[in-house]
Formats: C-alpha cells, structure tokens, sequence
C-alpha cells in the first residue's frame, strides 16, 4: 500500500464475474485495483461480505414543498444505512414537481450539501410540458417519469394516450428514457370498501397488463426506450419477454415489497401501495421473472409520507411504502431461501440499476469506478425496529419482521459515510 491508499478486503467480495476472496484498492475515491485476497489491507473484513454500493433508481425524496413527508437529509441517511451509495429522485410529490428547468433548480438547490450519498434527478413528461423535455435532458437528468393513470398529486397529472404518444416521440428524438408508472385508468375503480381485498380488486392485473401492452406498441412505433416502474402483476410476465424477444428497447423493475410480502400480510395501511401487493402465487412468478431476466431491477419505490395519512383504512390511506434503509436485507433474507446468491442480488440491485439509468462508474467493484463499497454481514439476524429507522417518519410494513443480512458500514468514493455530508449531485456525463 502507498501512504495516501486504502486497501479492504474480504473472503466474500462480490465482483461482477461473481463472488470469490479479494482485495480492493482505493485512491482518490476510485477504485484503482482488486487483487488477490493476501493483499496487505488497511480493513480485513474476514467473512463479511463487500458488495459495492447499491444503486436505487426509485425514490420519492419529496423535498422541496412537502418535507415534511421527506427529505434529502433524512432519505439519504436511510439510504446509506441501508448500503445504497446513489439514488436518483422521481419528479413527484415535491412541490414544483420536476417538469421544468426552474423545478430542476429549485431540487438541486434544496439537496446541496444535505445529502450522504449521491442523487441524480428523473424529469417528469405530463400534460403540457413537451417543450421542457429536450431542456430537461440537456441539463442531465436520467429519464422522464410518466402516470398512465392518476398519480396521487394534482400537480403530477397524467398523460393522455395521445400525449403519451407525444411524449415517446419528444424522447426518442434525443435518445432518452421513458419510465412509466402503468396502469389502465379505464381499468381501475373505487375499492368497495376499506379492507384489502377491496382495495386489491379495485386495481386488478388487468390494469397493469393493459398499460404495459400500451408502452409496448409505443416503444415500437417512436423506437424510444421504455421501462416499466415497480411491476407487481406477473400477468405482464409474458407481455415483456415477447418484446424483449423482438428487440424491442423495453424493461422492468420490481420491488422489495413485491417480492417479500403477499396480500395475507396486509394488516394495516403501511401495507398499501399502488400498484398493490398481490398474493403469493404471483409472488412466486414475478421470483420467476426475475430470475429469467424479463425483470431486471428491484429497486425500493420508496415512497414516505406523514403518519396521519397512513392512518386510514385502505381505501383512504396514501398509498406508499417506506423500505429505502431495508430492501437490501430484505430481498436477501427472500432471495436466499430461493436458492439464490449474493452475486445475483447485486446484479438486481446495484449493476442493472446503474445500468439502466446510465449512472456513470456505479454499479459494481471494478478499476475506474467509484470507490462505492458495503460491508454487508449477510448471515447475522436482526428484527425490524422502526425506531433504527433513518427516514423521516418510522413507518413500515416490516416492523418486527426478522430479516437476515446487517449492514455493517458504507463507503462513498472511499470514505466511511457517517460525518458531514458528503454525498455529490449526478448528472448524465454528457449533459451540458
């Protein structure tokens, strides 16, 4: 080791070619060499496994216009907690959503100097902003967030089929990426009543099947790239692999929540998100999805608000679910009993994220890229306790759930995040 590098090391080290014992060297907040596990070390982890730091490309930060749901300061110490290293922030529910250039500044300016990890930034395409599309993508933000259906927040309207179609064509022009909450208005009706199964009928899988045939045709006919947010009915399963077969420039993600609890588990509202969380057989296909490759990301969906508002029944209660500081053990803890490795939940959790996103030198332990790096004790229990909780209300369906795989630490660009903040504000690498 030279005087001014870092070496850390661990028997677990999972590399993009997979899992094996190694040493990794960092200088100036890059990662410079992974060498053999012998290698003199400034940080032997032993059996601790060292993952590089997740990337989670679905997170609602809310700050400015309604902090008091959430924070920069507060979503970003969750994330590090958690062994996420970057995030990149959806344009709603802030206050100005981020559909417009003066928006955009108005964000960066609220996460200066607040944040612990780095954060990139989505726009927003919605009624009437078609010319702030090309602006927005100029200035480095990762895609464009689109509704099919009613998003929640009346600043946040849906797009029209024909808008849509508007949209698609706008992005495609400058190359970029459409990211699409998809679910068929026409689809959906007022829950019945305020249990869950009312409010699961109430958005059934048709929904999102309809809407994710709809981005299909869209990707095909304007050639933009399209994804498909937090996929939670597997019926679209087939829909998204016929397309991929095709060629055609169309993903999915899914989310912690989908792919670790089931309708029978929805006790109270900290269960409701939209789209729902189905039963357990769908569970078991969208396990399927993910391990054939037609689903490629699991990412949080974070998605805070104040407790008062998660207090109602299921048919009035805001509908969102906080897991930003606990996907990584969560999926782990489901993914393991699955048969399935630490090196395949960093593929779905850090790599396609970065990939998908174009987060430049994210995504995983290689020379060249960010220093980004988690001790993760991947066998070592912990029961859930809202009170260990980083973001800003303590509110999750996990509560008193044990999960297995504790984070440790989190380096960023090499130094232990947990001082001053010292997380920096992405933008694409090519972007004026």
């Amino acid at each position: 080791m030279t005087q001014d590098e870092v070496v850390i090391r661990s028997r677990r080290t999972v590399l993009p070619e997979g899992e094996r014992p190694a040493a990794v060297s960092v200088r100036a907040g890059r990662i410079t060499a992974v060498s053999p596990y012998d290698t003199a070390a400034s940080v032997d982890l032993g059996d601790v496994a060292l993952l590089p730091g997740l990337v989670d490309t679905h997170v609602h930060i809310n700050e400015p216009g309604r902090t008091e749901w959430e924070g920069f300061a507060t979503a970003t110490r969750a994330a590090a907690a958690g062994g996420v290293t970057t995030l990149i922030d959806m344009p709603l529910n802030s206050r100005p959503p981020t559909v417009d250039p003066a928006a955009l500044a108005a964000k960066r300016a609220a996460a200066e100097g607040a944040c612990a990890v780095d954060v990139g930034f989505w726009g927003g395409a919605v009624p009437g902003n078609a010319p702030s599309l090309r602006p927005l993508h100029d200035l480095g933000v990762f895609g464009f967030k689109c509704f099919t259906s009613d998003s929640g927040v009346p600043e946040f309207p849906p797009l029209e089929p024909a808008g849509m179609r508007a949209a698609f064509r706008e992005i495609a022009s400058f190359g970029g990426l459409v990211v699409v909450h998809a679910e068929d208005p026409a689809s959906l009706s007022p829950p019945s009543g305020g249990d869950y199964a009312a409010f699961l009928a109430s958005r059934p899988p048709s929904a999102e099947r309809r809407a994710v045939e709809q981005v299909v045709r869209l990707a095909e006919e304007t050639g933009a790239r399209a994804h498909i947010l937090h996929l939670s009915a597997a019926d679209c399963l087939d829909v998204l692999a016929e397309a991929q077969a095709d060629g055609l420039p169309v993903t999915a993600e899914t989310c912690p929540h989908y792919l670790t609890l089931c309708d029978g588990d929805a006790g109270t509202a900290a269960f409701k998100c939209c789209p729902p969380i189905r039963d357990a057989a769908n569970r078991d296909r969208l396990w399927q999805g993910l391990a054939s490759g037609v689903i490629s990301c699991v990412v949080t969906d974070h998605s805070p608000c104040t407790p008062d508002l998660k207090r109602g029944d299921f048919a009035t209660a805001w509908g969102g679910i906080s897991s930003l500081q606990l996907g990584l053990p969560a999926v782990w803890t489901a993914a393991r009993a699955r048969g399935h490795d630490l090196a395949s939940v960093v593929r779905w959790m850090s790599e396609a994220p970065a990939a998908l996103a174009a987060v430049p030198r994210k995504g995983g332990i290689a020379p060249g890229n960010d220093a980004d790096l988690v001790a993760f004790a991947p066998d070592e229990p912990f029961t859930v306790d809202p009170a260990s909780l980083h973001h800003r209300h303590p509110v999750t369906p996990y509560e008193g759930r044990t999960l297995t795989g504790v984070v440790q630490a989190t380096w960023l660009r090499g130094a232990r995040v947990g001082g001053a903040p010292a997380g920096r504000l992405l933008t694409r690498p090519e972007a004026r």
